[in-house]
């Protein structure tokens, strides 16, 4: 049985026709949009990463923030999306700035809970590149809180993962927190 088949069997089980005229390409649309959200699981987050390293002298937190993401939550495969911050400080290699955002998107294009997303994202960093530390705070909405179940709008959750420095030093989740917080780097 093909993906498309168990796609109209699905349609046929919520009470609808798939040979309605509205429904003839829903399954083969169904198949090819899970194939693009769950991309991920054929992605390497270790190659992404290594294709662009580079080695510099510099020691300071590098934050890229407001990353916006989406994925899939595993226990309804319903939507949450928001935004990710993402820091690290370099022990003599940086990272080129967008791999930093391919990194998140390969694990967001999975189904997900977002505790794991969020500690896959500085794990990875953190074993890939051996910065003195990674810092990674995720924001997001989730459908199946909006949409089922206690159906509470505008509720946000926040979840983070602080690794090396930024675990052991009061003073660099400060600075890494103010930086998420303003506005244009204001």
């Amino acid at each position: 049985m093909s993906s498309a088949d168990l796609v109209r069997g699905l349609l046929r089980a919520v009470g609808e026709d798939p040979d309605r005229e509205g429904l003839l390409k829903t399954p083969d649309r169904v198949v090819r949009a899970l194939e693009f959200l769950t991309k991920g699981y054929h992605e390497d987050p270790s190659a992404i990463l290594n294709s662009a390293l580079f080695s510099e002298e510099y020691s300071e937190m590098i934050v890229l923030k407001d990353l916006d993401f989406f994925t899939l939550c595993e226990h309804h495969m319903l939507p949450f999306f928001g935004k990710a911050h993402v820091a690290y400080i370099p022990s003599k290699k940086i990272l080129g700035v967008s791999k930093l955002a391919r990194l998140f998107e390969v694990f967001a294009r999975r189904l997900q809970v977002q505790e794991r997303l969020t500690t896959q994202v500085a794990t990875s960093l953190m074993n890939a590149i051996d910065p003195q530390g990674v810092g990674v705070v995720v924001e997001a909405e989730h459908l199946c809180m909006r949409m089922r179940g206690v159906e509470k709008q505008n509720s946000v959750v926040v979840t983070s993962c602080m690794l090396g420095t930024f675990r052991t030093r009061q003073e660099t989740r400060e600075e890494f927190t103010t930086l998420i917080r303003s506005r244009n780097g204001r």
